[in-house]
């Protein structure tokens, strides 16, 4: 079934390309795609086609699109802030995890003082959360590993 271009299916489609860089999609990098994916308005039932335009096996749906997807929209900030504490929440994080954040945080746009809101929330959320701590540990890993630049 063809994909219908969207600016959600953009984002999701080339984050999908930076975890696939290795050419395998972990079960903590599946994770960040299934959050994306319900933030972005991709279907569950799109996903798999998704993966076969990224592996070249179907027509990508933005080779002769002219619309430009990129940049900073409304609700980008809490689409990554989803994203990034779904991979603060795993028990392993793999550099190929932050690196699917990072290039997230190119695709929209993401400025700094936006990103250091987000990070000012999960802080503001140790006290209250049973994953607090670990998250907060995580955190300054991802600062230490992707810093904003």
């Amino acid at each position: 079934m063809a994909l219908t271009p969207s600016r959600g299916l953009y984002l999701y489609i080339n984050t999908l390309r930076t975890a696939m860089d290795d050419g395998i999609v972990t079960d903590n990098e599946a994770s960040i795609l299934r959050v994306l994916a319900n933030a972005l308005g991709v279907f569950p039932s799109d996903t798999a086609t998704c993966l076969s335009v990224v592996r070249g096996e179907e027509k990508d749906p933005f080779a002769d699109n002219e619309v430009d997807y990129s940049g900073h929209h409304v609700g980008d900030v809490a689409t990554y802030q989803g994203a990034l504490i779904a991979a603060l929440d795993d028990e392993v994080i793999s550099e190929d995890e932050w690196e699917m954040l990072n290039h997230l945080r190119d695709l929209i746009g993401l400025q700094e003082d936006q990103h250091s809101l987000i990070e000012e929330a999960i802080r503001a959320m140790e006290e209250v959360d049973e994953n607090g701590s670990r998250r907060l540990e995580r955190l300054e890993r991802f600062n230490t590993v992707c810093p904003y630049s």
